[in-house]
């Protein structure tokens, strides 16, 4: 039995709402509404992060400085910094939020798009959304693959341009932060192992996340590059 067996009930509920919106809408749709409806309802915490993210970058200098001081002595970093966020009430983990909250529902939406069900049945321009890549024929069914990876590709270009700029903002670079934006474009080589409908949910939500940060850290190169990357 699968480890992600576990998330079976949340799975169901997952299901039960898609298949009540495909009622009314194509089923496609229904999983780009579902998305959207489950990211907006995410957005105050997202907002929450960017507010703490941005608060944290105001203490950029004090940190480097406090870097500087204690570059000797590790234990006594730690404790400055600590002792610098608890004064300033900001919390170091704040822009990573989001990312955390969302990887039980992504693991929901995996789970619901990689397990047999009637909602894989259906199509997308007449291409089923059970089916994968691998098993593709015709030039229809590539077409939807190829229209899914290219959106998937543009996001992650936008998000990997955005990571390049935050890691250059950054007053202390931190280890293999000049990795994390090619961290972007992992969507889109995840999307090459899943069915079409998984690959639907990657970039309704890709493309999601890549506006909320557009828009709340607009004017600015605060959003961390860690958190673009996902």
């Amino acid at each position: 039995m699968s480890v992600l067996a576990v998330l079976d009930p949340a799975v169901a509920v997952a299901h039960a709402a898609v298949a009540a919106i495909a009622h009314v809408l194509p089923t496609a749709l229904a999983i780009v509404l579902f998305v959207l409806v489950v990211r907006l309802a995410l957005h105050p915490l997202a907002r929450a992060a960017a507010r703490g993210e941005k608060a944290r970058s105001t203490l950029a200098p004090k940190i480097a400085e406090l870097n500087r001081k204690h570059k000797d002595r590790p234990e006594k970093q730690r404790e400055a910094l600590a002792e610098l966020y608890r004064k300033e009430q900001v919390s170091p983990f704040a822009g990573c939020l989001p990312m955390l909250v969302q990887i039980p529902f992504f693991s929901v939406m995996y789970r619901l798009f990689t397990t047999p069900n009637d909602l894989l049945d259906h199509t997308l321009f007449g291409v089923p959304l059970g089916l994968h890549v691998g098993n593709a024929h015709g030039a229809t069914q590539f077409a939807v693959f190829a229209v899914l990876e290219a959106g998937l590709a543009a996001v992650g270009y936008v998000n990997y341009r955005r990571a390049r700029r935050a890691a250059a903002a950054q007053t202390t670079p931190q280890p293999g932060a000049a990795l994390l934006p090619y961290l972007s474009f992992g969507s889109a080589l995840f999307a090459l192992l899943v069915p079409v409908a998984a690959a639907l949910y990657l970039l309704t939500t890709s493309a999601w996340s890549a506006a909320e940060r557009a828009w709340l850290y607009r004017g600015t190169d605060q959003a961390p590059a860690a958190v673009l990357a996902a």
